[in-house]
This record gives C-alpha cells, sequence and structure tokens, in this order.
C-alpha cells in the first residue's frame, strides 16, 4: 500500500490528534491570491478538512478531493452546516481537470503525496491565468533536553532507522524541495515563503495518538511499534508528565505564470 494511503485507516484519530493551521496563515493566502466570498478554490488532500473549514468560513467556494472514504466520511460529519463545500473522494491524478477554473489551488500537508508527473502542470492546468498556488504543512522544529536525548535512546533501541527517517522528512522546511519544484517548473512566478511559529503541550497518550496518523508508524509491525509507544509514553510520564513542542507553519504562494 502506498503510505499516502494509510491515513484513512485511522481517519477519527487523525482529526482527533493533527493539528491544523494559524488563522493568519489561511488569510495570507486568501489576500495573495486577491480573493472575495465565491470564488472557486481547488483543495487537494484534504483529508477530514483542517483546512478545508477555514477556507469556507471566509466565503470561498471550496471543492476538496481526498481518495480516503472514511476520512471524507469524518469531514462530511464535521463539515455538514456548509454549503460552499463539494468533497469528492479521488486521487488529484484521477481527478478529471476543470481547465482554468479555480482562482486558487491550495495543498495542506499534502504536497509531497500528488505524482511528480502531474503535480505542478496539472495544477496550473485548473487555475485561472490570474490564480494561484498555496502549499503550506506544519513541520515540529524544537523539542528541549532532556526528553529529546531520552528519545533518541528509545528509538535506538527499538526501530534504529526511524528516527533518521522521521528527520528527514522535512518537506515544508525553507530547505525542502517545495520552493524549488515550483520555480523550476517555469509554470508560476517567484515563490513566496512565510512562516508561522507556534507551540503544542502533549502527554503521553496525546503525543502517541500524533504517532499513530504518521506513515512511517503504520507500517510498523505491530509489536515493534506498540513497544516503541509504550517506551515513548513511559518517557514522557518521567518527564512530567507533559511537554511542549515547537512548531512552525510554512507557506510558499505563487502566481500562475502568465
Amino acid at each position: 500500500m502506498e503510505r499516502r494511503f494509510t491515513f484513512d485507516r485511522v481517519a477519527n484519530l487523525y482529526d482527533a490528534a493533527r493539528p491544523s493551521y494559524p488563522d493568519a496563515l489561511l488569510d495570507d493566502i486568501v489576500a495573495f491570491a486577491g480573493l472575495k466570498p465565491g470564488d472557486p478554490v481547488l483543495e487537494i488532500g484534504c483529508g477530514t478538512g483542517k483546512a478545508t473549514a477555514g477556507f469556507a468560513l471566509r466565503g470561498l467556494d471550496v471543492v476538496a478531493l481526498d481518495p480516503g472514504a472514511d476520512l471524507l466520511r469524518v469531514a462530511r460529519k464535521k463539515l455538514t452546516g456548509f454549503q460552499n463545500i463539494q468533497l469528492i473522494q479521488t486521487t488529484f491524478e484521477a481527478w478529471p481537470p476543470q481547465f482554468g477554473a479555480f482562482r486558487l489551488v491550495v495543498a495542506a500537508q499534502s504536497w509531497h503525496w500528488i505524482a511528480p508527473e502531474v503535480r505542478i502542470t496539472k495544477v496550473a492546468e485548473v487555475l485561472t491565468p490570474d490564480g494561484s498556488l498555496a502549499v503550506f504543512g506544519n513541520e515540529a522544529v524544537g523539542l528541549a533536553s532532556p526528553l529529546l536525548d531520552a528519545f533518541k535512546r528509545i528509538y535506538a533501541h527499538h526501530v534504529p532507522s526511524l528516527w533518521e527517517q522521521a528527520a528527514a522528512e522535512t518537506w515544508y522546511l525553507p530547505g525542502g524541495p517545495v520552493a524549488t519544484l515550483i520555480d523550476e517548473s517555469r509554470l508560476f512566478a517567484a515563490v513566496t515563503h512565510k512562516s508561522y511559529p507556534w507551540k503544542w503541550s502533549y502527554t503521553g497518550s496525546s503525543f502517541v495518538n500524533l504517532l499513530r496518523t504518521q506513515s512511517l508508524y503504520q507500517l510498523l509491525a505491530e509489536p515493534q511499534r506498540e513497544a516503541l509507544f509504550a517506551a515513548l509514553a513511559a518517557a514522557i510520564a518521567a518527564h512530567g508528565g507533559e511537554f511542549e513542542l515547537a512548531y512552525e507553519a510554512h507557506l510558499y504562494t505563487a502566481k500562475r505564470s502568465s
């Protein structure tokens, strides 16, 4: 199974455990794209609607795509009061394009899952000539010692390779590939980048629940995964039972090139 399809297995937990996005980030996207209520927006990989609701609340007409039936079931329940959201079960790759139909295309924590051969070209095709692309995602950037040291020892004991794999998944940081891929396509004007720092507190159970929604952990054998999670929860309990994790939400925006 492709990793991007694993999230549907844990749809309810995904909605409860995954963080959302800062309001300022959504406001900046709307301002950058020059949108007004009623303007059409395409969201790629909406999941349970973490970002979808924010765009709908700003009066935009959102077509939201996701391949996960259970993810969309949760999204429909959450978004039932909105008349300006259309949820469609499909991948972006399989979705029949509506050429020149959207003023904005957004991808929240989903850009890295789209097939490279269509990722940018298909987005450009469905945008109006003055349309915009917004790609954004949250990145965990700060865990204080001594808990960080305890975590490193636990991963080294239980899953030595996973610490390096998790650390390497930094698509949305400024050093990641998002801006370069968009710039190199020559289908968009220069990319702008903004960062939004924020923090969240976790207990052992809430942190383990967050990890359960991540594909790297879902693909572990169950005994190995549960032993790792038990050790992490025990370490958090031994260090006060709660800790604060620093995040940055990173936003990349670009106008379609004429």
